[in-house]
């Protein structure tokens, strides 16, 4: 368990807000949901907030380039709040939310996606039926990507590549000299979300079939499922092919295995490692698919520590 980060009083709170999970130090869950007018019968994972009542965890977020455009990401929001303050055992707290966005979109979209989040000063709501009340004294947006490797800045030396694939999106950023280069960040929608869609497509077309998900998905995690082999088969060559197609694209903004290192983070990292041909001496792979949110944490810590609020990098 990751300690809870204190900071006068304040909780922080890291949330990587992504588009097929929402990820906390310590938790994860998918980022679905659903409302209810009235009370529904399956409870586990009910949140109750302004008289409405909403499952998290339930159905598909889509990909949107705005997540302030509805409220789901703030409810998401109070379910990770409410998931991460239940770790430590508290119910009643004054938290610092420290969230992210896509490397090139935060410039742009990081004073909406606050007020998004610090709509209510005091929030009151009920997650899995226990009551709690959270004070959200701020909230401060960074960038995806390199939140997660922050606090490791001092050993990137050299020229490196830092490509953090997600559901929605693939975050490509260089980092030369244990410096962030700023006028190399690029966004691509290039993330999971299209390899799941490759696969039931070359599923149908192949066994005319519909696959589940959650088979899919065991197969990009472990590389393997309980099923019939030519199933696998077109599973395997699917991924093989969209990890080919992000190479590709890494290429396409100047990535050379020759002259700097390649470093993978974010829920896609493991189709690398399951489906990629690369060298593994010049390739870092991360596996924890919190890392994120613990670096948002981390740079909320920094900038407050120094003093005069906690900003976006």
């Amino acid at each position: 368990m990751e300690p809870v980060k204190d900071y006068q009083g304040m909780r922080i709170i890291g949330i990587d807000n992504g588009y097929g999970n929402i990820k906390t130090a310590n938790c994860c869950f998918p980022a679905g949901l659903t409302a209810h007018d009235v009370e529904p019968v399956f409870k586990d994972e009910l949140l109750v907030c302004g008289g409405r009542y909403f499952s998290v965890g339930a159905g598909h977020k889509e990909f949107t380039a705005d997540k302030t455009g509805d409220d789901d990401y703030y409810i998401l929001t109070l379910a990770a709040i409410a998931r991460e303050l239940n770790v430590h055992g508290l119910t009643d707290a004054t938290v610092r939310l420290a969230v992210g966005l896509p490397l090139t979109w935060v410039s742009q979209q990081r004073e909406d996606f606050k007020t998004y989040l610090m709509r209510s000063q005091e929030v009151r709501f009920t997650f899995r039926g226990k009551p709690y009340r959270v004070e959200i004294a701020g909230a401060d947006v960074f960038p995806q990507g390199f939140a997660a490797v922050a606090s490791q800045i001092r050993d990137f030396q050299g020229v490196n590549m830092l490509c953090d694939i997600g559901n929605g999106t693939m975050n490509i950023m260089f980092i030369n000299d244990r410096r962030p280069a700023a006028d190399r960040m690029f966004t691509e929608k290039y993330g999971t979300h299209q390899c799941m869609l490759a696969v039931r497509e070359n599923v149908m077309r192949a066994h005319h079939a519909t696959v589940d998900d959650s088979i899919i998905n065991r197969v990009l995690r472990f590389g393997t499922a309980d099923i019939q082999e030519d199933y696998l088969t077109t599973i395997r060559e699917t991924a093989a092919g969209y990890v080919r197609e992000i190479f590709r694209i890494l290429r396409e903004r100047e990535y050379n295995p020759a002259l700097m290192r390649l470093h993978v983070l974010g829920g896609g990292s493991c189709l690398i490692r399951n489906f990629g041909e690369y060298d593994a001496d010049r390739v870092t792979i991360y596996d924890d698919i919190c890392a994120t949110a613990k670096g948002y944490e981390y740079l909320c810590e920094m900038a407050l520590c120094k003093g005069g609020g906690a900003h976006a990098t």
